[in-house]
């Protein structure tokens, strides 16, 4: 054999959006706008919540802690694009690929159990009202968080050990702008037999379960929603849910183009155009979405920022 082919590979080149010189300011400048718009809506909301106490509420719990996955989201993709665009060096070493594939598979997971975990709260308050407070306590909101917290961070982990494992000896080139799992288990000359069942058998459970939990949810929300005879208390019951259901048909839309579409329908400019509405989009609309369509947010950002609200 030759010994070219037994070379390890320590550094990965990522391709980003575009070779043209021309393209890399405006490119530069529109991810920072967006990437500054993303932290800077999602601090606000943190901090409104935690100044309010009138949201000291566990949707509001939920809600301060999918802003704060949010921004680790974001900027786990967006600092790390910037300086490649900046310098046009795209060589990223196998060490800083690992550690951004943790956190980006980290975050990505926090947000599919927070949005479950809002789902779930949503239900409770609108099909069983008179428990909400004994069920929904402060003790079992923690226990929510932290577990969805330990789960995330364990599954994350266990994708960045098994790929520790793999060996990588040919071509280092990805055609994408972030370090993702299954562009990298492409390019491995040892075998992905382990981390390809991991990754349907666990992360397809732990991706489906949130997501057959938010739909259970709703269903049993939409038929609490319909035994209300007052057409006004429907009218409330069903606000309550509008700025989640929102985010949730969001994240799922555009998730499930990214990750379920078969990779033949569609060119790679095209797979980046859905990984940036996945990675960068949608966490710069969800306070956007939670402001606008939520007359307590309102408020309280209102008297954060000196504004009166109607």
């Amino acid at each position: 054999m030759d010994r070219r082919n037994q070379t390890c590979i320590y550094e990965c080149l990522l391709m980003g959006f575009s070779e043209h010189l021309e393209q890399q300011a405006l490119l530069f400048g529109l991810f920072l706008v967006m990437y500054l718009i993303t932290v800077l809506g999602n601090l606000l909301i943190i901090v409104a919540i935690g100044s309010d106490l009138h949201l000291h509420t566990p949707m509001y719990l939920f809600r301060a802690n999918l802003s704060f996955s949010d921004i680790g989201f974001i900027s786990t993709v967006i600092p790390e694009m910037l300086d490649h665009i900046s310098s046009g060096i795209k060589l990223i070493s196998y060490g800083e690929y690992l550690t951004q594939l943790y956190f980006f598979g980290l975050f990505a997971d926090l947000d599919n159990f927070l949005l479950a975990v809002m789902a779930l709260d949503r239900y409770v308050a609108i099909s069983h009202p008179l428990h909400y407070a004994l069920t929904m306590n402060s003790q079992c909101c923690v226990l929510l968080v932290a577990v969805s917290w330990v789960i995330t961070i364990l599954h994350a982990l266990v994708h960045t050990l098994l790929v520790t494992r793999l060996s990588f000896c040919g071509p280092n080139i990805i055609p994408h702008f972030f370090c993702d799992l299954v562009p990298l288990l492409k390019l491995a000359c040892s075998s992905t037999y382990v981390n390809d069942l991991v990754l349907i058998l666990v992360a397809g459970t732990l991706l489906i379960a949130p997501f057959v939990c938010i739909l259970m949810s709703y269903f049993y929300i939409a038929l609490a929603i319909l035994r209300i005879d007052s057409p006004r208390g429907k009218q409330r019951a069903f606000s309550s849910c509008t700025s989640h259901l929102s985010v949730v048909s969001l994240f799922y839309s555009i998730a499930i183009g990214v990750y379920l579409c078969p990779p033949s329908s569609h060119s790679d400019g095209k797979d980046r155009v859905f990984s940036v509405m996945y990675t960068v989009v949608t966490p710069m609309l969800n306070p956007f979405i939670y402001s606008l369509r939520n007359r307590d947010m309102k408020g309280a950002l209102g008297k954060l920022l000196g504004i009166k609200t109607s």
